[in-house]
């Protein structure tokens, strides 16, 4: 199987995943949230570090439940817009900024 490059896109929300992380875990050992959330410390310390810019969803929602982060709150820091661009509020706004 090929693996295609990562986009700019995909390796920055990585990197704000690895920074969300790091931040929960707090003073807290790697090697313990790695071991309570049943993944390999080598995995966390590759999410942590950007080296995995898009670990499987299983694997992040065993590292959240196991830092108290819920799924919506990991989600909402990692795809945070750019700064300067300007949200999109619905639908019906995309499709009139497309048309215009």
């Amino acid at each position: 199987m090929v693996r295609l490059p990562l986009t700019v896109e995909e390796v920055e929300r990585g990197q704000r995943l690895g920074a969300l992380l790091r931040r929960a875990r707090g003073g807290r050992s790697m090697l313990d949230i790695a071991l309570d959330a049943r993944v390999s410390p080598e995995t966390l310390r590759k999410i942590e570090t950007g080296r995995v810019a898009t670990p499987a969803f299983p694997t992040i929602a065993a590292i959240a439940e196991v830092l108290g982060l819920s799924l919506d709150a990991v989600w909402a820091e990692v795809n945070q817009p750019e700064r300067g661009a300007e949200p999109i509020s619905s639908d019906h706004d995309a499709r009139e900024r497309l048309a215009s």
